[in-house]
C-alpha cells in the first residue's frame, strides 16, 4: 500500500490518529444515514480508503476533517446508487419483472406458421379473414361466398386443428398468442 514518508516515519502516530477518530466518524456516519449498521460499514469503508490513500494526505493538515470528507463522499456516492434501487429483500419485485426472451416468441411464431400451412385452404382462408383481417363472420362469408354459419364452423375447426398441431390443451390457449403485425391471428371464442 502506498504511504507517505511521514506515515512511514511515524506510522504508529498516524494509525493512532485514525483509531482515535473512529468514535467521531461513527457519530457523523449515524447522523448521515440514521442506521447504526450502515454507519459501521461507512466508517470501515472510510478507514480502508483513507489507509490506501494515505499518500494523498498532507501532513500537518486536519486528519479528522479529511476523514469526514472521505466518509461524506462515500455516503453520497452510495446514496446516489441506492436511490434508483427499490427495496426488495425477499425478491418478490424482481420475480415479477421477468422478461421472456425474444427468441421464444420468434420460434413460437415459426411453429404457428408451419401449423397454419397444414390447415386446409378453406379453413386457413377463414381464419385469416376473421382473425388477422378483423372481418366479421358475415363479411368473411360474403367474400368466400358461403353462409356465416359455415364461416364460423371453418374458423372453429381451424382453431381446433391448430391447437392439436401445436400440442395445446385447448383452443383458449391460442387466444392472443399469435400475432401478425398488431393483430392476433387466432380470435378468442365468441368473436362475432
Amino acid at each position: 500500500m502506498p504511504t507517505s514518508e511521514a506515515a512511514k516515519a511515524g506510522g504508529r502516530g498516524t494509525k493512532a490518529d485514525l483509531v482515535a477518530a473512529i468514535p467521531n466518524l461513527r457519530a457523523f456516519a449515524v447522523s448521515l444515514c440514521g442506521n447504526a449498521d450502515r454507519a459501521d460499514d461507512l466508517v470501515q469503508e472510510t478507514l480502508v480508503k483513507a489507509w490506501s490513500s494515505l499518500a494523498s494526505f498532507t501532513e500537518g493538515t486536519n486528519l479528522t476533517a479529511w476523514l469526514f470528507t472521505i466518509l461524506r463522499n462515500i455516503h453520497y456516492s452510495d446514496y446516489r446508487k441506492r436511490r434508483r434501487e427499490a427495496p426488495d429483500p425477499d425478491g418478490a419485485i424482481a420475480a415479477r419483472l421477468v422478461s421472456l426472451p425474444a427468441q421464444n416468441a420468434h420460434m413460437d411464431f415459426l411453429d404457428f406458421r408451419t401449423a397454419l400451412q397444414k390447415l386446409p385452404l378453406d379453413q386457413r382462408e377463414a381464419l385469416i379473414l376473421v382473425a388477422a383481417s378483423g372481418l366479421s363472420y358475415e363479411e368473411a362469408a360474403a367474400i368466400c361466398n358461403c353462409a356465416p354459419g359455415t364461416m364460423k364452423s371453418r374458423v372453429n375447426r381451424a382453431r381446433n386443428r391448430l391447437a392439436e398441431v401445436l400440442s395445446l390443451s385447448s383452443t383458449s390457449d391460442i387466444g392472443d398468442t399469435y400475432f401478425i403485425g398488431e393483430q392476433s391471428i387466432l380470435p378468442r371464442a365468441g368473436n362475432d
